[in-house]
């Protein structure tokens, strides 16, 4: 009893809610329609208090188990957003049709057109770190350019870039692929900024036609995935990258 009495509780309405039962009215008739019950009781305040993760929590006969927080790696495709919620554009969350949750988010953007690998969690934390100018955290990507990328782009990259901000780039890594009238090449940048690698090529005369995000810190796309798909990261990827 004791050990209940410390452990943290959520209100009934906000533990359903966050599961994606239903909206916060939509749960609060449920319960009040007697569909819900808690380790076998049937309840019919919103308000009740339980405890998340322990308590058996069932709607219609269905057990609703608690999960805390999520993690998602997917393969974006061209031709959706990175937002939550979006009025006119299909959005990442759209395509992520297993998760628990209601309120993940992706950490970071990829531009509608760019392709990859993009984080989807509720871990506020973790995505601050992840974000973080201060941190720094690596992001690699492979890109199509249209013009022959040179060593001297690679030294421009490797110098800082300036885009046009109060401050140039940080240093790149660019590595040539191929080089031609539309070469391929690799990325490694430390920042986040907007339109980053494509107004760094601008910089340099170049335009980019194709990119995509291979990794983000020590977290590399899946190649198995194809472009829309997502899967829960291992508990050994969540490990590395909260370690970063």
């Amino acid at each position: 009893m004791e050990e209940k009495k410390n452990r943290k509780t959520i209100r009934l309405d906000r533990y359903l809610a966050e599961m994606q039962v239903g909206s916060r009215s939509q749960v609060k008739n449920l319960i009040r329609q007697r569909q819900v019950t808690v380790n076998g009781q049937t309840v019919l305040r919103p308000e009740t208090q339980v405890l998340a993760g322990s308590d058996c929590i069932t709607v219609r006969g269905q057990q609703i188990c608690y999960v805390q927080t999520e993690y998602y790696m997917m393969n974006k495709p061209a031709g959706v957003v990175s937002a939550t919620k979006d009025t006119r554009e299909k959005t990442v969350l759209d395509l992520l049709k297993d998760a628990k949750r209601n309120d993940l988010f992706p950490v970071g953007r990829l531009d509608k057109d760019t392709v990859g690998l993009l984080l989807i969690t509720n871990d506020g934390e973790l995505a601050h770190r992840l974000l973080s100018p201060g941190r720094h955290v690596d992001k690699v990507y492979e890109a199509a350019i249209k013009g022959r990328v040179t060593g001297q782009d690679v030294d421009a990259f490797a110098a800082g870039v300036d885009i046009g901000d109060d401050k140039p780039c940080l240093p790149a890594n660019l590595t040539i692929l191929e080089s031609g009238e539309i070469s391929r090449v690799r990325i490694k940048i430390r920042e986040g900024r907007y339109h980053q690698i494509k107004r760094m090529f601008q910089a340099v005369e170049k335009e980019v036609l194709f990119l995509k995000r291979l990794s983000m810190g020590n977290l590399k796309l899946d190649e198995t995935l194809k472009e829309g798909e997502a899967r829960p990261l291992t508990p050994e990827e969540t490990e590395r990258l909260k370690a970063l």
